[in-house]
């Protein structure tokens, strides 16, 4: 069915008000399949990208479906991260204006005296991620008997996050009579079987493209070596066109030290990464979606559910260990009908990292060179140029007139008054670099680098793909031993809880992954014991994870202390 308006749906007036305040023109196609079949009540599992308007298509028919002024939670969204959450949050509240119905955030590192608070005083919608909501359960103040509507959002970076066997429990704890959506980019075999154990007869539908979705973004390489990447990323961030931009790095610490670099050249930049309190990761991204920051340096964990329209270019500072995270970067800009450019730096030795990408999103991707100081100059004298001009042909007011002539009278001659000028405009330019960056081929390369990629190389082809782990934790605890098949590339670690505890493979994926801010799939085989567990860990991974893990966070209410396995 084709719908070209949203007051074709039959939703509420309230709705198509706030709808049309919100800028909500034709609905999107994952809108136009997944609002009528909600609407009818139907269970429904949609495959669709982010960006693509799945938030409307869920909430809209939620809204239209609970009753008013209920004082008790009707719906539940789970979202797997803060960002995503508060966004899923705001967007319904903003559907919701002209109702009589409360929407609530909630997530980890917000007071719970607040969430407690807004609970007791009676929430409609609870939008959160799993870990708190669990969390508000089991401390008897989050009671989900009245939920009527269900919504699993990005359901594959749950199970990418570990927290499917959290999503599990708190599924265990609603009615069996309540309306039920899944909406995930991918469907691995876990997220099928989750939607096939608590959804009887869903709609489907598959909005996903069957090729990964790049088109609209200019996509560029340039091939630098690891000390060069910032003198190569300054450069470009001055001959570019940009708006707003996005940088990826691949640590918490290279985000905050790039990001502290380029605030130090007058550059409007912050950094957002999983060491931020959850107050400091709002204001960065306040501001970042007001336009007063150009630049957010981000981890990808950090940046899950960050979707804004301004986004011009997103760099790649450090290539990502997935070619569905390249995807997934890229896909920040280009928003909106708008077009984008996505620039990654290639060290030497990542080669076939590229390789791994382009074949994965079947098209090549270009290289080009790092401006050279020529290029640099060539491009400030044409902005100033084109400033210039621009001021000229505005004219200039009687005092400036009377300036000119003045200086004219004093046998000064025009040309000399342009040059004395123009050397004032421009006397608060940064100075060009000292010298050129030393160019690199893929053919001629660094050794250093090579022998510090290649076993990441290898670890990342022979690394289980998106699912693995978790099919391997249905055999727990058979078939573990003490790592005598680990994997190349891992380093083994132990923690200081086990099965006593009643830790569970997805718990320590999750508390891993989410704390320290690394991707679930750096983690490998989990030996749970009765007082301890033995977890492998990505070798690139191991300096982070053993610096954050010294009890500055807890997993089932007791903190957590991991070391190198003897």
């Amino acid at each position: 069915m084709s719908v070209d308006l949203f007051t074709e749906f039959g939703l509420l007036p309230e709705l198509i008000q706030s709808i049309e305040q919100m800028g909500f023109e034709q609905p999107t196609p994952v809108q136009q399949v997944a609002i009528p079949a909600l609407l009818e009540g139907r269970n429904v599992i949609a495959q669709a990208q982010t960006g693509t308007g799945k938030t409307a298509a869920f909430v809209l028919p939620m809204l239209q479906q609970l009753t008013p002024g209920q004082g008790t939670v009707q719906a539940l969204i789970l979202a797997p991260t803060r960002e995503l959450a508060v966004q899923v949050s705001t967007a319904a509240s903003q559907m919701a204006a002209g109702m009589d119905l409360r929407v609530l955030p909630v997530y980890g590192g917000q007071s719970y005296t607040v969430q407690k608070t807004q609970l007791k005083r009676g929430v409609d919608v609870v939008v959160g991620t799993p870990g708190r909501l669990l969390d508000l359960i089991r401390q008897g103040v989050l009671d989900l008997s009245q939920v009527r509507y269900l919504v699993i959002d990005e359901a594959d970076e749950m199970l990418e996050m570990g927290f499917i066997e959290d999503v599990e429990s708190i599924l265990d704890q609603l009615p069996e009579q309540r309306q039920m959506a899944l909406f995930s980019a991918t469907l691995p075999e876990v997220v099928r079987k989750l939607g096939e154990r608590f959804m009887e007869n869903p709609a489907r539908f598959n909005l996903s493209p069957s090729r990964p979705t790049v088109e609209g973004i200019e996509q560029r390489y340039y091939m630098v070596r690891d000390r060069d990447k910032t003198a190569a990323l300054i450069r470009l961030l001055e001959v570019e066109d940009l708006t707003q931009g996005l940088i990826f790095a691949r640590t918490k610490a290279r985000a905050q030290e790039l990001a502290d670099e380029l605030a130090s050249r007058g550059l409007a930049v912050e950094a957002l990464h999983g060491d931020l309190n959850q107050s400091r990761r709002e204001y960065v991204l306040n501001r970042f979606r007001r336009q007063a920051l150009t630049l957010v340096v981000a981890t990808d964990v950090a940046a899950r559910g960050l979707d804004i329209e301004a986004v011009s270019h997103v760099f790649n500072y450090d290539v990502p260990l997935d070619p569905e995270d390249y995807v997934h970067r890229i896909g920040r800009t280009g928003r909106a009908g708008r077009t984008g450019t996505a620039i990654t730096f290639l060290a030497p030795a990542e080669r076939r990292r590229l390789k791994m990408i382009e074949s994965y999103i079947r098209q090549p991707i270009q290289e080009h060179r790092v401006p050279s100081l020529e290029e640099l100059q060539a491009r400030r004298d044409e902005r100033f140029a084109s400033r210039l001009s621009e001021m000229a042909a505005e004219g200039g007011s009687e005092a400036e007139m009377a300036l000119v002539n003045r200086l004219m009278e004093s046998g000064l001659d025009p040309v000399q008054v342009a040059l004395a000028a123009i050397r004032m405009a421009r006397a608060g330019e940064a100075a060009l670099p000292a010298e050129e960056l030393e160019p690199v081929t893929a053919e001629k390369r660094d050794r250093r680098e090579q022998r510090k990629f290649t076993g990441r190389e290898n670890a990342f082809e022979k690394r289980a793909p998106r699912g693995r782990k978790y099919e391997r934790q249905e055999a727990y605890p058979a078939q573990r031993g003490r790592g005598n098949h680990r994997e190349p590339g891992m380093v083994r670690l132990w923690m200081n809880l086990g099965g006593a505890q009643g830790v569970r493979p997805g718990d320590v994926v999750g508390a891993i992954a989410s704390e320290v801010g690394i991707p679930g799939r750096a983690i490998g085989e989990i030996d749970i014991r009765r007082d301890h567990t033995f977890v492998d860990v990505s070798e690139q991974h191991v300096s982070r994870v053993l610096a954050e893990s010294s009890g500055k966070y807890s997993l089932r209410g007791r903190p957590v202390t991991l070391k190198l396995a003897n």
